[in-house]
C-alpha cells in the first residue's frame, strides 16, 4: 500500500514537473515571437555601429580644429590641429598685447614731446605726425599739393617735434605697434587655414568610418525553438551581416 502511495506520489511529481517545463518553453516561445529577442545589442554597442554625421564634423572642425576628428574616431592628427589652433590664439592675444602697449606709448610719448591733444585722433593723425615735424610743415605740403580737404585744424590738431629724435622715436613705437596689429591678419589667416584642413580631414576620416561600418561584420544572436511541440530542444542562430 505504502509502495502505490509512493509511486503514485513521484508520477504526480513527474506529471506536474513536465506540465511546467512545458508551460514555461512555451512562454519563452511566445516571448520570442512576440519580441524577436536580439543580443546584437548585448554583443555590439548601437552607440558605436552609429553612422557619423558629415555636418556635425563639420561644425566641430570650425568651432575647433580636431574635434571634428575627435567625432570621427581619429584624433591622430587632430590632436595636432588643436595645438596649433591654441597656440595661434595665444599669438593673436600676444600680438594684440603688444600692440595696444606701444599704441599707448606712442600716444603718451606724442602728447608730452609733440604737445598734441589726443581727443578725436584718427590712424592717419598718428601716422601724418611721425613724418612731419609739425603742423605747419604738413599743411604747407598738402597746400603745394592742393589737398586743402586734408589740412588741419591748428587748434585741434596741432603737434611740433622739437628735433628729430624725439620724432624718430615716435615713429618707431608707431611702427612697432602697427606692425602687430597687422601680423594679426596673418594670423587669422593661418587660423581659417587651420580649420579648412581640419574641416577636408575630418570628412574624410567620417567617410572612411562610415565605410568601414558598413563593411563590418555584425552578429545577431537568436534564439527560438526548432521543434514547438518539443520544448526541451532549442536552437542557436548566428547569421553575419556586410
Amino acid at each position: 500500500m505504502k509502495f502505490l502511495i509512493i509511486c503514485c506520489i513521484i508520477f504526480s511529481n513527474l506529471i506536474y514537473s513536465q506540465e511546467n517545463e512545458k508551460k514555461d518553453f512555451l512562454e519563452l516561445q511566445t516571448s520570442i515571437n512576440n519580441n524577436e529577442i536580439n543580443f546584437e545589442q548585448t554583443i555590439s554597442n548601437p552607440v558605436l555601429l552609429e553612422k557619423k554625421n558629415t555636418g556635425l564634423a563639420i561644425l566641430y572642425s570650425l568651432l575647433l580644429p580636431g574635434m571634428g576628428e575627435l567625432y570621427a574616431g581619429d584624433y591622430s592628427l587632430g590632436k595636432y590641429l588643436t595645438v596649433t589652433d591654441g597656440v595661434l590664439w595665444g599669438t593673436v592675444a600676444g600680438f594684440s598685447i603688444y600692440g595696444n602697449w606701444q599704441k599707448n606709448n606712442y600716444q603718451s610719448y606724442a602728447q608730452v614731446y609733440g604737445k598734441i591733444n589726443l581727443n578725436d585722433k584718427d590712424e592717419d593723425y598718428y601716422a601724418n605726425i611721425g613724418n612731419y615735424m609739425s603742423i605747419y610743415d604738413y599743411n604747407r605740403e598738402m597746400e603745394l599739393n592742393r589737398d586743402f580737404d586734408e589740412m588741419y585744424n591748428l587748434e585741434t590738431h596741432y603737434w611740433s617735434w622739437d628735433n628729430k629724435t624725439e620724432r624718430s622715436k615716435y615713429r618707431k613705437m608707431w611702427v612697432s605697434s602697427t606692425e602687430s596689429f597687422n601680423n594679426i591678419r596673418f594670423v587669422v589667416g593661418a587660423l581659417i587655414i587651420n580649420r579648412i584642413v581640419s574641416v577636408i580631414n575630418a570628412v574624410r576620416l567620417v567617410s572612411k568610418y562610415n565605410q568601414n561600418l558598413e563593411q563590418e561584420l555584425g552578429w545577431n544572436l537568436f534564439i527560438g525553438l526548432e521543434q514547438p511541440n518539443s520544448p526541451s530542444e532549442i536552437s542557436v542562430n548566428f547569421y553575419q551581416m556586410f
